[in-house]
């Protein structure tokens, strides 16, 4: 499965994606950092096993301090995914970390109870255009609006 990619903030996209359309812009500054993760056209530095061979790459800037100062501080994006194995609850602390997935992680970073709840919505876009392929914490009909008011959508 593809992984995403966390960056610190919108001055790090060019570095992970090889195309930047001026709808992906506007939606990075609108929403950024936050429950949005485009797709765009990776950048050669992003390996295939993060794409699952594909040639594009999920780019969010969470909305928690850690993963940004971490990305920010090594000045490189991070891999992020949900702590949980596939098919159960994600981890909301991390206590439940430990207990799901002690004996295969290295590090586990105490910071605080993850809020949980809505997943990242998520826009791909082709050719520019954006079309939102999974709604979640930011609903299509926002997106759609921003975009539109921008004069970068129809």
């Amino acid at each position: 499965m593809p992984l995403p990619v966390l960056i610190a903030d919108s001055g790090q996209l060019d570095r992970v994606a090889r195309s930047v359309p001026d709808a992906a812009k506007l939606l990075a500054e609108r929403f950024w950092p936050g429950g949005l993760t485009l797709v765009l056209p990776k950048h050669d530095i992003i390996p295939d096993i993060l794409t699952a061979r594909g040639d594009r790459v999920g780019i969010r800037v969470p909305d928690h301090p850690i993963p940004t100062f971490l990305a920010r501080a090594i000045g490189a994006p991070l891999v992020g995914t949900s702590a949980n194995f596939s098919g159960m609850p994600s981890c909301r602390s991390a206590e439940e970390v430990r207990k799901q997935l002690d004996q295969e992680v290295d590090l586990i970073i105490d910071g605080g109870d993850a809020p949980g709840g809505v997943e990242s919505t998520v826009v791909c876009f082709s050719e520019g255009v954006p079309e939102v392929v999974r709604e979640g914490a930011i609903s299509k009909e926002l997106i759609m609006k921003v975009c539109r008011e921008a004069g970068l959508c129809a």
